[in-house]
This record gives structure tokens, C-alpha cells and sequence, in this order.
């Protein structure tokens, strides 16, 4: 632990003069971020150690050199205005690890979903290993049972910081091994993959009319089990925390998750924003009828400093899509005056 308070401390003192200029209005890219670089890859051992630690297989994504674990709150049944919705809608967290961009240490980043009872318990486990607390907030309106989000961060080795979050995690329902085993019968809706068995439930593939949702969206998305999932990066813009790249693997994304069908959907999401674009993102939405349930921030010392905006919908597919669209439209104005891109 005295390695991240150390480390921590000298990039507070050395990123100090350089957020200065951000009081004077927003800058186009952060002043004092390092240079664009390749962040280092994780090695196969430390790949080896944080699944080890966290005792499920996670997701290494090469091109940003980010292993990334799900953490579905599959003991859960979650209902939105009394009626069920999957935990793949917006009830799964996640934690994510990668290299500083000097390579020196590590970033840990995750995003826990919680009942209200689990948040202060988990937070002082989280404390008690040395990892630390960047928000509380909740993400929905009219969920039942009321759940709540807590991104919990941290700096050191990869495997280090795996085995301190997986010590964290060891007495709640967030930790793979105290989660219910998927039920039989539906192994391949379970794994989010796109396949079904003739005798298991639609997936997303079958639920929704997904070239035409793609189209109006400008990308494509990824079937989990009954629900379709769009997830956008900042490709215009460069962010920086502690030394690290944040990237759409390491949370900094705009999603869409749809649930129900393509004539009668729920949808929900996040939309990653700089500061000027808050209030031109929610006018968007509004426009499209979409409801905004939270306005605030998912990182500490990110620079330039990023806000998060949760929205819920309900209607036909395409008309959330549009949505969702119009939103997006709204960020990287007044830079390049390039649309987002992945």
C-alpha cells in the first residue's frame, strides 16, 4: 500500500500546475496529459493471475491493452415499473485492469451493482485492502429491489491489484465464486452467445430486428442472452487518469441496452460526456422523450474531466435507437467537427 500512496501523491503534485488552465473554460484535449502512446500490453502471467484471483476467465482486449471481468448480479430479479427485466439490461458491473501508460504500474477501475444494504460494507472491505471509492450513485428510476453503483479504483501490480479487489469482494454476492450457478438448459443465453438452442428462450437475435436498429445507430452491438447492448468509446479525445489512458474497456463508453422486443422495448444507458456537453446531450434526449436518471461523475482526477449521464426509455426499438443516436450527435462538436467514430 505505500507504494500507491506514494505514487499517488507525486502525480497529484505533478498534474497540479497542469489542470490550472482547465478553470478557464474547456480545452479541446487535456493540457498536461502525456503524449499519445501505446499503453503496455498485460503480460500472459499477469493475464493468468487476475483470472486466478478473481476465479472466472475475463476478456483481454488487445488494442487497449485492457483485461476486463463481468460481475452479473445473477441472484437477483431486478422489475422496472413492476415488470422483470434481464440482469444483462444494465445489472451487470465489472472490473478492468491495465497499464499505466509509462508501464510503471497498473490501473484497477470497476463498477459494483449493489442492493442499498451491500454499499457501506463493501466499501470499508474495499478501504480495508487500500483501493479507493470514486462514486456512489444510482443508474434507474422504478427498480425494485433499489440498486445502487459504486466504482471502486485503485493503482499498483496487476495480479495485486486483483487479489486486494477479490479480498474485497470475498464476503458479497459480486465475487464469481458466491454467485449461482447458470440454471440448465440455457448455456449458450447464459454465455451471451449469439446461438440458441431450438428449446431455449429468444435471445436478442430473434427479439429485435437488429440490421435496422444498427442502421439507425450508425454501429453494431452485441447479443447477451434476451438483450442487444451498443457500446461507443471516445475516439475523439484522449483521457487521462493517474497516468492512465480511459478508454471505452476501462469504462469511459457511451451504451444502449435493449430489452423486451422491437416492437415494445426498454432501453437504457450512459452517455459519456465533457462538461459542455451535458446540457446539449439531455436536451437531446428529452426531445426523444428519453428520461434522465443521473447526472455525474464515474471518475476521480480524470483529465479533461468527464461526466456520466443514465437514461431509461420505453417504446418501440427504433424509436429509442433514434434516441440514443441523437444523443451521441451531440458529442465532439466544436473539436474536429468529426462525428464519433469507434
Amino acid at each position: 500500500m505505500s507504494d500507491f500512496r506514494f505514487s499517488r501523491r507525486d502525480w497529484l503534485k505533478t498534474t497540479a500546475l497542469a489542470t490550472t488552465p482547465l478553470l478557464l473554460g474547456p480545452l479541446p484535449s487535456f493540457a498536461g496529459a502525456p503524449a499519445p502512446g501505446k499503453t503496455p500490453p498485460l503480460s500472459a502471467a499477469d493475464i493468468a493471475a487476475i483470472e486466478a484471483a478473481m476465479g472466472k476467465k475475463g476478456a483481454y482486449v488487445e488494442a487497449q491493452a485492457t483485461h476486463s471481468t463481468p460481475l452479473p448480479r445473477n441472484d437477483l430479479k431486478v422489475t422496472i415499473k413492476g415488470e422483470p427485466v434481464p440482469i444483462s439490461f444494465g445489472f451487470g458491473g465489472w472490473v478492468a485492469i491495465k497499464h499505466t501508460l509509462d508501464g510503471k504500474s497498473a490501473m484497477l477501475m470497476s463498477d459494483t451493482v449493489l442492493l442499498q444494504e451491500e454499499v457501506n460494507p463493501l466499501m470499508s472491505a474495499a478501504l480495508a485492502q487500500g483501493l479507493e471509492i470514486g462514486a456512489v450513485h444510482n443508474h434507474f428510476f422504478y427498480e425494485e429491489p433499489r440498486i445502487f453503483y459504486m466504482h471502486i479504483h485503485g493503482m499498483g501490480a496487476p495480479a495485486e491489484l486483483a487479489r486486494k479487489f477479490a479480498a474485497a469482494l470475498k464476503d458479497s454476492k459480486l465475487l464469481p465464486a458466491n454467485q449461482p450457478k447458470p440454471s440448465g438448459g440455457t448455456p449458450a443465453a447464459q454465455a451471451g452467445n449469439n446461438a440458441t438452442p431450438s428449446a431455449g428462450p429468444p435471445t436478442g437475435k430473434e427479439l429485435f430486428d437488429i440490421p435496422a436498429l444498427d442502421k439507425l445507430v450508425g454501429y453494431q452491438g452485441t447479443v447477451n442472452g434476451p438483450t442487444y447492448k451498443y457500446t461507443v468509446g471516445r475516439a475523439d479525445l484522449q483521457s487521462v487518469m493517474m497516468g492512465t489512458e480511459m478508454t471505452a474497456a476501462i469504462g469511459l463508453n457511451s451504451w444502449a441496452a435493449f430489452a423486451g422486443q422491437q416492437a415494445d422495448a426498454h432501453v437504457a444507458g450512459d452517455i459519456a460526456m465533457l462538461e459542455h456537453e451535458v446540457n446539449p446531450v439531455i436536451k437531446a434526449l428529452r426531445a426523444h422523450n428519453l428520461e434522465v436518471v443521473a447526472v455525474h461523475n464515474h471518475m476521480l482526477f480524470d483529465q479533461p474531466r468527464m461526466m456520466f449521464l443514465h437514461y431509461y426509455g420505453r417504446g418501440p426499438a427504433a424509436q429509442l435507437a433514434t434516441g440514443f443516436r441523437a444523443a451521441l450527435d451531440q458529442l465532439g462538436k466544436g473539436k474536429t467537427g468529426m462525428k464519433m467514430k469507434h
